[in-house]
């Protein structure tokens, strides 16, 4: 009786790069894209945060110079596409060459500024204006990085955990750095902003098609009505009721909020992750200014 043997199957789980989507040029623009993106969340979250703790330690920024608005600008920025150059695959050689490409332009442009020819303001217009070419120079000279694709693998280190959690909740993070200047200066919002919240997800789900005959359409202008209300009485009631009234309908929408995230219907996700954060961050606060 003749015995065949076989070589046991072997499994190997490899790292390789994904084969892009697209085309190389159009593979280099959207990851040029992204990088922007991020630079712009990095400002947009970041910059509120420098300047709360420049001024708890008695730092105006604003009368510092150009010098500490480039830096505040280059470090925010520089941080926003490093946390994204991260999560995308890109090595330490990679973020570091492009945190350069970033932050240079802004030292050329206050070179002139030094030497009296150009304003501050011109200074960090021309550091803006640089700092594009200059990302896409260093893409050029790596090429190959920028037009193929990158394989998400598993965190290795805390650094790594630590940016792949921030990919993950960026609404979270989005909501936090947009409403991080109502913790340093609480306010109350208008009496309008009420009727804003109990039609926002009605308006989403009808261009969304989400609505049918149904208890969902029903509880959605239920709410609306209710917050409609709630908007006339904080416009008419005296400062003593109105902020309350104000404060119980945004922390109110948090549960609204969190049942549509369960869900996962009427509208996206991460909208209503962003919408939980900021509806309790702004409730919280109108409490505290009241």
């Amino acid at each position: 009786m003749a015995t065949s043997t076989h070589a046991p199957t072997q499994h190997r789980t490899a790292t390789v790069p994904a084969r892009p989507p697209r085309g190389p040029a159009v593979t280099f623009v959207l990851h040029l894209g992204g990088m922007a993106v991020a630079m712009l969340l990095g400002m947009l979250l970041l910059t509120p945060v420098v300047t709360a703790l420049a001024d708890a330690a008695g730092w105006d920024l604003s009368a510092a110079g150009p010098e500490a608005a480039a830096l505040v600008m280059a470090t925010t920025m520089t941080l926003g596409m490093a946390v994204w150059m991260v999560h995308r695959g890109h090595g330490p050689r990679s973020v570091g060459e492009m945190s350069a490409a970033m932050v240079l332009p802004f030292a050329i442009g206050l070179v002139p500024y030094w030497a009296g020819l150009v304003s501050g303001a011109d200074a960090l217009v021309v550091g803006h204006v640089l700092m594009l070419p200059a990302m896409v120079g260093v893409m050029l000279l790596r090429r190959a990085e920028y037009t193929g694709g990158h394989v998400h693998g598993p965190a290795r280190t805390a650094w790594g955990r630590g940016v792949e959690v921030v990919a993950h909740r960026w609404p979270t993070f989005l909501a936090l750095g947009l409403t991080f200047d109502s913790w340093v200066s609480p306010g109350i919002p208008p009496a309008w902003t009420l009727a804003v919240l109990g039609g926002e997800y009605l308006v989403i789900g009808a261009v969304r098609r989400e609505f049918r005959r149904d208890r969902l359409l029903a509880a959605h202008v239920a709410g609306f009505v209710l917050y409609l209300g709630f908007a006339a009485v904080a416009a008419t009631a005296p400062a003593a009721v109105a902020g309350p009234v104000v404060a119980a309908g945004w922390l109110l929408h948090v549960a609204w909020d969190v049942a549509l995230h369960r869900a996962g219907r009427v509208t996206w996700r991460w909208f209503a992750e962003a919408c939980i954060v900021i509806d309790l961050v702004l409730g919280v606060t109108v409490l505290l200014k009241l």
